[in-house]
Protein backbone atom coordinates (compact mmCIF):
# COMPACT_ATOMS: atom_id res chain seq x y z
CA UNK A 1 0.00 0.00 0.00
CA UNK A 2 1.79 3.40 -1.12
CA UNK A 3 2.37 6.64 1.83
CA UNK A 4 -0.99 8.08 2.07
CA UNK A 5 -0.47 12.12 2.18
CA UNK A 6 -2.62 15.48 1.59
CA UNK A 7 -1.61 16.51 -1.59
CA UNK A 8 0.16 19.62 -1.94
CA UNK A 9 -0.44 20.78 -5.70
CA UNK A 10 1.23 24.50 -6.49
CA UNK A 11 -0.62 23.90 -9.79
CA UNK A 12 -4.31 23.68 -9.39
CA UNK A 13 -6.25 26.80 -9.94
CA UNK A 14 -8.93 28.09 -7.89
CA UNK A 15 -12.12 25.99 -8.15
CA UNK A 16 -14.39 29.30 -6.88
CA UNK A 17 -13.29 32.90 -6.21
CA UNK A 18 -11.33 33.39 -2.92
CA UNK A 19 -12.24 35.06 -0.30
CA UNK A 20 -10.04 37.84 1.96
CA UNK A 21 -12.43 36.58 4.79
CA UNK A 22 -11.22 32.81 4.29
CA UNK A 23 -7.74 33.84 4.77
CA UNK A 24 -7.62 35.01 8.36
CA UNK A 25 -9.83 34.45 11.70
CA UNK A 26 -12.11 36.28 12.75
CA UNK A 27 -10.39 37.84 15.52
CA UNK A 28 -7.14 38.67 13.91
CA UNK A 29 -5.83 41.84 14.59
CA UNK A 30 -6.04 43.23 11.02
CA UNK A 31 -10.04 42.75 11.28
CA UNK A 32 -10.01 44.72 14.27
CA UNK A 33 -7.77 47.88 12.33
CA UNK A 34 -10.25 47.84 9.53
CA UNK A 35 -12.85 47.82 11.46
CA UNK A 36 -11.52 50.77 14.06
CA UNK A 37 -10.59 52.23 10.87
CA UNK A 38 -14.40 53.17 9.95
CA UNK A 39 -15.10 54.69 13.13
CA UNK A 40 -12.48 57.31 12.63
CA UNK A 41 -12.88 60.80 11.11
CA UNK A 42 -10.97 60.79 8.11
CA UNK A 43 -12.55 63.82 6.44
CA UNK A 44 -8.71 65.53 6.73
CA UNK A 45 -7.14 63.00 4.69
CA UNK A 46 -10.22 63.32 1.89
CA UNK A 47 -9.78 67.28 1.47
CA UNK A 48 -6.76 66.62 0.49
CA UNK A 49 -7.86 65.82 -3.03
CA UNK A 50 -9.58 66.78 -5.74
CA UNK A 51 -13.56 66.71 -6.37
CA UNK A 52 -13.83 66.18 -9.39
CA UNK A 53 -12.29 63.27 -10.01
CA UNK A 54 -9.39 64.41 -12.85
CA UNK A 55 -5.99 63.24 -12.40
CA UNK A 56 -4.77 59.57 -11.81
CA UNK A 57 -6.66 57.60 -9.44
CA UNK A 58 -5.11 57.31 -5.82
CA UNK A 59 -4.78 54.71 -3.17
CA UNK A 60 -7.91 55.27 -0.76
CA UNK A 61 -6.87 56.52 1.94
CA UNK A 62 -9.05 54.69 4.05
CA UNK A 63 -6.92 51.69 2.77
CA UNK A 64 -3.74 53.35 3.70
CA UNK A 65 -4.47 54.60 7.09
CA UNK A 66 -5.24 50.76 7.93
CA UNK A 67 -2.36 49.83 6.39
CA UNK A 68 0.10 52.38 7.81
CA UNK A 69 -1.70 51.47 11.65
CA UNK A 70 -1.37 47.72 10.92
CA UNK A 71 2.58 48.21 10.06
CA UNK A 72 3.41 50.22 13.06
CA UNK A 73 1.04 48.39 15.21
CA UNK A 74 3.53 45.01 13.66
CA UNK A 75 6.91 47.47 14.22
CA UNK A 76 6.83 47.56 10.28
CA UNK A 77 7.37 51.25 9.50
CA UNK A 78 9.77 51.35 6.27
CA UNK A 79 8.12 52.09 3.34
CA UNK A 80 9.53 49.39 1.12
CA UNK A 81 9.22 46.89 3.99
CA UNK A 82 5.26 47.97 4.25
CA UNK A 83 5.77 47.70 0.12
CA UNK A 84 6.77 44.03 0.49
CA UNK A 85 4.56 42.81 3.13
CA UNK A 86 1.83 43.92 0.55
CA UNK A 87 3.27 41.06 -1.18
CA UNK A 88 3.77 38.10 1.36
CA UNK A 89 2.01 38.53 3.95
CA UNK A 90 -1.42 37.63 4.24
CA UNK A 91 -2.52 40.28 6.87
CA UNK A 92 -1.07 43.11 4.93
CA UNK A 93 -2.82 41.82 1.78
CA UNK A 94 -6.67 41.52 3.38
CA UNK A 95 -6.05 45.52 4.51
CA UNK A 96 -4.65 46.80 0.93
CA UNK A 97 -7.46 44.51 -0.64
CA UNK A 98 -4.54 42.77 -2.58
CA UNK A 99 -3.43 46.15 -4.01
CA UNK A 100 0.23 46.57 -3.88
CA UNK A 101 1.37 50.75 -3.13
CA UNK A 102 5.01 51.10 -4.13
CA UNK A 103 7.12 52.26 -1.34
CA UNK A 104 7.15 56.08 -3.01
CA UNK A 105 3.62 56.28 -2.60
CA UNK A 106 3.47 54.88 0.77
CA UNK A 107 6.16 57.73 2.00
CA UNK A 108 4.82 60.44 0.16
CA UNK A 109 0.82 59.26 2.11
CA UNK A 110 3.23 59.72 5.48
CA UNK A 111 4.48 63.13 4.25
CA UNK A 112 1.36 64.41 2.27
CA UNK A 113 -0.79 64.24 5.70
CA UNK A 114 1.63 64.85 8.48
CA UNK A 115 -0.93 66.81 9.96
CA UNK A 116 -3.79 64.44 9.74
CA UNK A 117 -1.98 61.24 10.87
CA UNK A 118 -0.92 63.12 14.27
CA UNK A 119 -4.52 63.84 14.90
CA UNK A 120 -4.96 60.38 14.44
CA UNK A 121 -4.24 59.95 18.09
CA UNK A 122 -7.29 62.16 19.25
CA UNK A 123 -10.08 59.67 17.61
CA UNK A 124 -8.10 56.50 18.74
CA UNK A 125 -7.98 57.95 22.55
CA UNK A 126 -12.09 58.37 21.63
CA UNK A 127 -12.21 54.71 21.19
CA UNK A 128 -10.65 53.71 24.01
CA UNK A 129 -12.76 56.01 26.26
CA UNK A 130 -15.75 54.27 24.73
CA UNK A 131 -14.51 50.93 25.86
CA UNK A 132 -13.90 52.14 29.09
CA UNK A 133 -10.51 52.41 28.75
CA UNK A 134 -9.43 55.79 29.93
CA UNK A 135 -9.85 56.31 33.51
CA UNK A 136 -8.43 59.30 34.94
CA UNK A 137 -8.33 58.97 38.65
CA UNK A 138 -4.18 58.82 38.28
CA UNK A 139 -2.13 59.98 35.51
CA UNK A 140 1.90 59.25 34.69
CA UNK A 141 3.82 61.49 32.77
CA UNK A 142 7.15 60.50 31.58
CA UNK A 143 9.87 61.18 29.23
CA UNK A 144 12.07 58.54 26.78
CA UNK A 145 15.19 59.78 24.57
CA UNK A 146 14.69 58.64 20.74
CA UNK A 147 17.27 58.72 18.06
CA UNK A 148 16.41 61.12 15.40
CA UNK A 149 17.01 60.33 11.46
CA UNK A 150 20.09 62.09 12.05
CA UNK A 151 23.90 61.29 13.79
CA UNK A 152 25.88 62.72 16.00
CA UNK A 153 28.53 63.07 13.88
CA UNK A 154 27.01 65.64 11.43
CA UNK A 155 26.76 68.18 14.30
CA UNK A 156 28.67 71.19 13.49
CA UNK A 157 29.51 74.79 14.54
CA UNK A 158 29.16 77.53 12.21
CA UNK A 159 32.78 77.99 11.33
CA UNK A 160 32.41 74.09 10.00
CA UNK A 161 29.15 74.98 8.58
CA UNK A 162 30.43 78.23 6.19
CA UNK A 163 33.77 75.92 5.20
CA UNK A 164 30.94 73.88 4.11
CA UNK A 165 29.18 75.97 2.06
CA UNK A 166 31.90 77.31 0.52
CA UNK A 167 33.34 73.71 -0.51
CA UNK A 168 29.92 73.26 -1.80
CA UNK A 169 30.47 76.16 -3.74
CA UNK A 170 33.31 75.75 -5.08
CA UNK A 171 32.34 72.07 -5.86
CA UNK A 172 29.30 74.03 -8.26
CA UNK A 173 32.27 76.44 -9.91
CA UNK A 174 34.47 73.57 -10.54
CA UNK A 175 31.14 72.03 -12.29
CA UNK A 176 30.36 75.05 -14.10
CA UNK A 177 33.92 75.58 -14.75
CA UNK A 178 34.66 72.17 -16.81
CA UNK A 179 31.46 72.90 -18.66
CA UNK A 180 32.37 76.76 -19.75
CA UNK A 181 35.83 77.50 -18.97
CA UNK A 182 36.00 80.69 -16.65
CA UNK A 183 37.71 79.80 -13.54
CA UNK A 184 37.33 82.15 -10.78
CA UNK A 185 38.43 81.56 -6.67
CA UNK A 186 36.25 82.17 -3.54
CA UNK A 187 36.21 83.81 -0.19
CA UNK A 188 34.77 83.93 2.84
CA UNK A 189 31.92 85.83 2.54
CA UNK A 190 31.53 88.69 5.74
CA UNK A 191 28.87 87.62 7.41
CA UNK A 192 31.02 84.74 8.26
CA UNK A 193 34.23 85.12 8.75
CA UNK A 194 35.67 86.23 11.47
CA UNK A 195 24.55 85.54 37.01
CA UNK A 196 21.11 84.39 37.59
CA UNK A 197 19.53 87.64 36.59
CA UNK A 198 21.42 87.68 32.88
CA UNK A 199 21.02 84.08 32.48
CA UNK A 200 17.20 83.72 32.91
CA UNK A 201 16.70 86.99 30.34
CA UNK A 202 18.58 84.58 27.81
CA UNK A 203 16.89 81.49 28.89
CA UNK A 204 13.77 82.92 28.62
CA UNK A 205 14.85 84.44 24.65
CA UNK A 206 16.06 81.44 23.57
CA UNK A 207 13.00 79.41 24.81
CA UNK A 208 10.73 82.25 23.27
CA UNK A 209 13.16 81.38 19.79
CA UNK A 210 12.09 77.71 20.16
CA UNK A 211 8.21 78.17 20.40
CA UNK A 212 8.54 80.39 17.62
CA UNK A 213 10.56 77.70 15.88
CA UNK A 214 8.43 74.39 16.95
CA UNK A 215 4.83 76.87 15.80
CA UNK A 216 6.36 77.24 12.22
CA UNK A 217 7.04 73.57 11.85
CA UNK A 218 9.54 74.18 9.01
CA UNK A 219 10.17 71.10 7.23
CA UNK A 220 13.54 69.81 6.76
CA UNK A 221 15.20 70.40 3.46
CA UNK A 222 16.20 66.81 1.49
CA UNK A 223 19.15 68.98 -0.57
CA UNK A 224 21.98 68.91 1.65
CA UNK A 225 23.08 72.73 0.37
CA UNK A 226 19.90 74.16 1.54
CA UNK A 227 19.73 72.47 5.49
CA UNK A 228 23.40 74.17 5.48
CA UNK A 229 21.99 77.06 5.08
CA UNK A 230 19.24 76.93 7.21
CA UNK A 231 21.55 75.87 10.04
CA UNK A 232 23.54 79.08 9.22
CA UNK A 233 21.01 80.92 9.52
CA UNK A 234 19.49 78.89 13.06
CA UNK A 235 23.03 79.63 14.49
CA UNK A 236 23.04 83.25 13.11
CA UNK A 237 19.13 83.52 14.81
CA UNK A 238 19.97 82.24 18.14
CA UNK A 239 23.04 84.93 18.37
CA UNK A 240 20.84 88.27 17.57
CA UNK A 241 17.79 86.57 20.09
CA UNK A 242 21.11 86.53 22.59
CA UNK A 243 21.94 90.01 22.03
CA UNK A 244 18.55 91.21 21.81
CA UNK A 245 17.94 89.85 25.69
CA UNK A 246 21.20 90.98 26.55
CA UNK A 247 20.23 94.42 25.30
CA UNK A 248 16.94 94.29 26.93
CA UNK A 249 18.54 93.06 30.30
CA UNK A 250 21.27 95.51 30.19
CA UNK A 251 18.46 98.63 29.90
CA UNK A 252 16.27 96.97 32.20
CA UNK A 253 19.23 96.95 34.80
CA UNK A 254 19.81 100.83 33.66
CA UNK A 255 16.81 101.71 35.19
CA UNK A 256 18.46 100.74 38.99
CA UNK A 257 15.21 99.20 40.40
CA UNK A 258 13.37 95.66 40.02
CA UNK A 259 10.12 94.65 38.52
CA UNK A 260 8.87 94.83 42.88
CA UNK A 261 10.27 97.97 43.49
CA UNK A 262 13.47 96.98 45.54
CA UNK A 263 16.73 98.11 44.16
CA UNK A 264 19.59 96.21 43.07
CA UNK A 265 22.44 95.25 45.57
CA UNK A 266 25.17 96.34 42.73
CA UNK A 267 25.73 96.84 38.68
CA UNK A 268 25.75 93.27 36.97
CA UNK A 269 28.49 91.56 35.73
CA UNK A 270 30.43 92.60 32.85
CA UNK A 271 29.31 90.59 29.69
CA UNK A 272 29.83 90.80 25.95
CA UNK A 273 27.82 88.15 23.37
CA UNK A 274 30.01 86.83 21.23
CA UNK A 275 31.25 88.20 18.40
CA UNK A 276 29.74 85.37 15.87
CA UNK A 277 27.51 82.19 16.74
CA UNK A 278 28.75 79.64 19.10
CA UNK A 279 27.82 75.93 19.91
CA UNK A 280 26.68 73.72 17.18
CA UNK A 281 23.66 72.13 15.06
CA UNK A 282 23.02 69.30 13.13
CA UNK A 283 23.35 69.88 9.50
CA UNK A 284 20.82 66.80 9.18
CA UNK A 285 18.17 67.50 11.10
CA UNK A 286 18.23 71.15 12.67
CA UNK A 287 15.42 70.39 14.80
CA UNK A 288 16.82 67.39 16.91
CA UNK A 289 19.17 67.71 19.85
CA UNK A 290 22.27 65.89 21.33
CA UNK A 291 20.67 64.60 24.13
CA UNK A 292 21.80 62.85 27.42
CA UNK A 293 20.57 59.53 27.87
CA UNK A 294 21.49 56.68 30.64
CA UNK A 295 23.85 55.52 28.51
CA UNK A 296 25.32 58.85 26.84
CA UNK A 297 24.47 61.07 24.27
CA UNK A 298 22.39 60.34 21.39
CA UNK A 299 20.99 62.67 18.81
CA UNK A 300 17.14 62.52 18.74
CA UNK A 301 14.26 63.97 20.30
CA UNK A 302 12.59 63.91 24.00
CA UNK A 303 9.20 61.93 23.61
CA UNK A 304 6.70 62.69 26.25
CA UNK A 305 3.78 60.46 27.29
CA UNK A 306 0.88 60.36 29.67
CA UNK A 307 -0.20 57.51 30.95
CA UNK A 308 -3.32 56.10 33.42
CA UNK A 309 -3.69 52.60 34.59
CA UNK A 310 -4.69 50.69 31.80
CA UNK A 311 -1.54 52.11 29.72
CA UNK A 312 -3.18 54.08 27.63
CA UNK A 313 -1.21 57.20 26.80
CA UNK A 314 -3.90 60.56 27.01
CA UNK A 315 -1.31 62.82 25.14
CA UNK A 316 1.71 62.29 23.11
CA UNK A 317 4.10 65.19 22.59
CA UNK A 318 7.58 66.00 21.14
CA UNK A 319 10.27 68.56 23.06
CA UNK A 320 14.02 69.42 22.22
CA UNK A 321 15.29 69.78 26.11
CA UNK A 322 17.06 66.71 27.56
CA UNK A 323 16.17 67.23 30.67
CA UNK A 324 11.98 66.59 31.54
CA UNK A 325 11.94 70.11 33.75
CA UNK A 326 9.84 72.47 32.83
CA UNK A 327 7.41 69.96 31.23
CA UNK A 328 4.94 68.90 33.90
CA UNK A 329 2.28 71.86 33.58
CA UNK A 330 2.55 71.45 29.39
CA UNK A 331 1.85 67.79 29.65
CA UNK A 332 -0.94 68.44 32.22
CA UNK A 333 -2.59 70.61 30.00
CA UNK A 334 -2.25 68.59 26.22
CA UNK A 335 -3.96 65.52 28.67
CA UNK A 336 -6.84 68.01 29.73
CA UNK A 337 -7.14 68.87 25.76
CA UNK A 338 -6.82 65.27 24.43
CA UNK A 339 -9.55 64.33 27.07
CA UNK A 340 -11.69 67.10 26.07
CA UNK A 341 -11.65 65.72 22.51
CA UNK A 342 -12.20 62.27 23.49
CA UNK A 343 -15.51 63.62 25.32
CA UNK A 344 -13.88 62.28 28.71
CA UNK A 345 -15.09 64.93 31.34
CA UNK A 346 -13.24 63.53 34.56
CA UNK A 347 -10.03 65.25 34.64
CA UNK A 348 -7.21 63.62 36.22
CA UNK A 349 -7.48 63.52 40.15
CA UNK A 350 -4.08 62.82 40.81
CA UNK A 351 -0.74 63.44 38.56
CA UNK A 352 2.92 61.69 39.56
CA UNK A 353 6.03 62.05 37.94
CA UNK A 354 9.71 61.34 38.51
CA UNK A 355 12.41 63.63 40.58
CA UNK A 356 13.26 65.51 36.99
CA UNK A 357 9.95 66.64 36.30
CA UNK A 358 10.10 69.10 39.91
CA UNK A 359 8.98 72.20 38.88
CA UNK A 360 7.61 74.38 41.76
CA UNK A 361 5.64 76.92 39.84
CA UNK A 362 4.09 74.59 37.77
CA UNK A 363 2.81 71.90 40.35
CA UNK A 364 1.57 74.85 42.32
CA UNK A 365 -0.13 75.81 39.29
CA UNK A 366 -1.46 72.25 38.66
CA UNK A 367 -2.39 72.17 42.54
CA UNK A 368 -4.26 75.42 41.55
CA UNK A 369 -6.31 73.28 38.81
CA UNK A 370 -7.92 70.56 41.70
CA UNK A 371 -5.31 68.05 40.73
CA UNK A 372 -3.01 66.70 42.99
CA UNK A 373 0.84 66.62 41.38
CA UNK A 374 3.59 64.13 43.53
CA UNK A 375 7.00 64.69 42.01
CA UNK A 376 9.63 63.76 44.55
CA UNK A 377 12.22 66.81 45.06
CA UNK A 378 15.08 63.89 45.37
CA UNK A 379 16.36 61.72 42.16
CA UNK A 380 16.62 58.14 43.51
CA UNK A 381 20.76 58.40 42.91
CA UNK A 382 21.17 61.32 45.42
CA UNK A 383 22.20 61.07 48.45
CA UNK A 384 20.62 63.37 50.40
CA UNK A 385 18.60 66.67 49.69
CA UNK A 386 19.93 69.36 47.46
CA UNK A 387 21.83 72.19 49.18
CA UNK A 388 18.15 74.54 49.41
CA UNK A 389 15.79 72.30 49.66
CA UNK A 390 14.88 71.28 52.75
CA UNK A 391 11.88 73.44 53.91
CA UNK A 392 9.12 74.41 52.10
CA UNK A 393 7.13 72.49 49.40
CA UNK A 394 10.29 70.32 49.11
CA UNK A 395 9.79 69.07 52.96
CA UNK A 396 6.20 68.64 52.40
CA UNK A 397 6.78 66.72 49.93
CA UNK A 398 9.06 64.43 51.29
CA UNK A 399 6.44 63.71 54.00
CA UNK A 400 3.69 62.98 51.51
CA UNK A 401 6.13 60.38 50.03
CA UNK A 402 6.36 59.23 53.56
CA UNK A 403 3.27 58.48 54.05
CA UNK A 404 0.98 54.92 52.99
CA UNK A 405 -1.12 56.44 51.01
CA UNK A 406 1.86 58.97 48.90
CA UNK A 407 4.03 55.73 48.61
CA UNK A 408 1.51 53.86 46.92
CA UNK A 409 0.03 56.19 44.60
CA UNK A 410 4.06 57.35 43.14
CA UNK A 411 4.75 53.55 42.98
CA UNK A 412 2.30 53.10 39.93
CA UNK A 413 3.91 55.68 38.34
CA UNK A 414 6.58 52.75 37.23
CA UNK A 415 4.09 50.16 36.47
CA UNK A 416 2.19 52.72 34.60
CA UNK A 417 4.59 54.49 31.93
CA UNK A 418 7.98 52.63 31.73
CA UNK A 419 6.17 49.36 30.39
CA UNK A 420 4.38 51.17 27.73
CA UNK A 421 8.11 53.09 26.47
CA UNK A 422 9.40 49.19 26.92
CA UNK A 423 6.48 48.34 24.68
CA UNK A 424 7.81 50.27 22.05
CA UNK A 425 11.22 50.52 21.58
CA UNK A 426 12.06 46.93 22.55
CA UNK A 427 9.43 44.71 21.78
CA UNK A 428 8.50 46.41 18.69
CA UNK A 429 11.75 47.75 17.99
CA UNK A 430 10.58 51.74 17.20
CA UNK A 431 13.68 53.88 18.81
CA UNK A 432 14.38 55.73 15.96
CA UNK A 433 11.93 58.11 14.17
CA UNK A 434 12.43 57.72 10.22
CA UNK A 435 11.34 61.06 9.03
CA UNK A 436 12.91 64.47 9.90
CA UNK A 437 12.25 67.55 11.65
CA UNK A 438 10.15 68.37 15.04
CA UNK A 439 6.36 68.28 12.97
CA UNK A 440 7.24 64.96 11.13
CA UNK A 441 9.01 63.17 14.81
CA UNK A 442 5.81 64.69 16.70
CA UNK A 443 3.42 63.01 13.90
CA UNK A 444 5.47 59.88 14.38
CA UNK A 445 4.73 59.59 17.72
CA UNK A 446 2.05 60.11 18.18
CA UNK A 447 0.98 57.68 15.56
CA UNK A 448 3.27 54.82 17.18
CA UNK A 449 1.24 56.08 20.82
CA UNK A 450 -1.68 55.59 18.59
CA UNK A 451 -1.16 52.00 17.51
CA UNK A 452 0.17 51.23 21.18
CA UNK A 453 -3.83 52.70 22.12
CA UNK A 454 -5.20 49.94 19.63
CA UNK A 455 -3.26 47.12 20.68
CA UNK A 456 -4.46 47.89 23.85
CA UNK A 457 -7.69 48.03 22.60
CA UNK A 458 -7.41 44.79 20.50
CA UNK A 459 -6.48 42.83 23.47
CA UNK A 460 -9.79 44.43 25.40
CA UNK A 461 -11.63 42.94 22.90
CA UNK A 462 -10.73 39.90 22.91
CA UNK A 463 -10.40 39.41 26.30
CA UNK A 464 -14.17 40.98 26.24
CA UNK A 465 -15.50 38.38 23.96
CA UNK A 466 -14.04 35.33 25.86
CA UNK A 467 -16.00 36.71 29.35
Amino acid sequence: MAQNFIECDREQAFLMPPSLRDWLPEDHLAWFMLASVEELDLSAFYAAYREDGHGRPAHDPRMMVALLLYAYAKGERSSRGIERECTEDVAYRVISANQRPDHTTIARFRQRHEQALAELFSDVLGLCAEAGLVKTGVVAIDGTKIHANASHHANRDYEQIAREILAEAAETDRREDELYGDRRGDELPPELATNQGRRGWLRAARRRLDEKRAAEAKPIARSRPERLRESRHRLEEELAVERQANAAYEAYRDRGVMRDGRRFGGPPKPYEPPAEPAGKINVTDPDSRNLKTARGYAQGYNAQAATNENQIVIPAEITVDSPDFGHLEPMVEAAEAELEKAGVTEAPEVVVADAGYWHREQMESIVGRGIQAIVPPDASKRKGSRPGWNAGPYAFMRRVLATERGAELYRKRQAMVEPVFAQTKFNRGIDRFLRRGRAAARSEWRLITATHNLLKLHKHSLVAAMA
